[in-house]
């Protein structure tokens, strides 16, 4: 995928990747058992990019407008600190965090799907959204991945800002070499 050099410019200066949930980690299906519990399906390479991200100091948020213990248990296998359920508002979530972080809007690469992603979309450095969000998600994100939410498209965008950010060749010599 070759993405404008303008949009790789602005991965470049990315400190802060924050995800919506449902539609973008999963694939927006609800599974709920007999029992009323719910279940959801995460893709492994989307996990082991985040921790990828991680590792070079790129810092990793999900804001959801769900509370969902499986999110919970999700966040804390992968070490993600900064996990927002229940929220109404995503841009005042975000907007907050990065206060916390000391980091400006524009070092945010902000994913999701919906329209209650809208506002941190086009307010982010990086609005992002997935093949199979409605289109109108499309017409403001300033990037549209090539592959689906919760089908490995937060790994596409782990791993373009890994290499936008020079990290790519260090992270293929750690796997090739087992050094890290």
């Amino acid at each position: 995928m070759t993405l404008p050099a303008a949009l790789l410019d602005r991965l470049r200066r990315v400190r802060l990747l924050a995800l919506d949930v449902d539609g973008i980690l999963t694939d927006g299906r609800l599974y709920f058992q007999a029992d009323g519990i719910e279940i959801k399906a995460f893709h492994t390479q989307d996990g082991h990019g985040l921790k990828l991200l991680k590792r070079v100091g790129v810092h990793v948020a999900l804001i959801t407008g769900r509370d969902s213990p499986m999110v919970s248990q999700r966040a804390a296998a992968l070490g993600i600190d900064h996990v927002h359920q229940g929220c109404e508002d995503k841009l005042a979530t975000l907007r907050g965090l990065c206060q916390r972080l000391d980091i400006e809007l524009e070092q945010v690469a902000y994913c999701g799907d919906d329209l209650p992603d809208l506002a941190a979309i086009k307010r982010c450095g990086v609005g992002i959204t997935v093949p199979n969000a409605p289109d109108y998600m499309h017409t403001h994100a300033d990037w549209i991945t090539e592959r689906l939410g919760g089908h490995g498209a937060v790994r596409e965008i782990c791993d373009t800002l890994l290499e936008s950010q020079g990290h790519w060749g260090a992270v293929l010599d750690t796997y090739l070499h087992g050094r890290t």
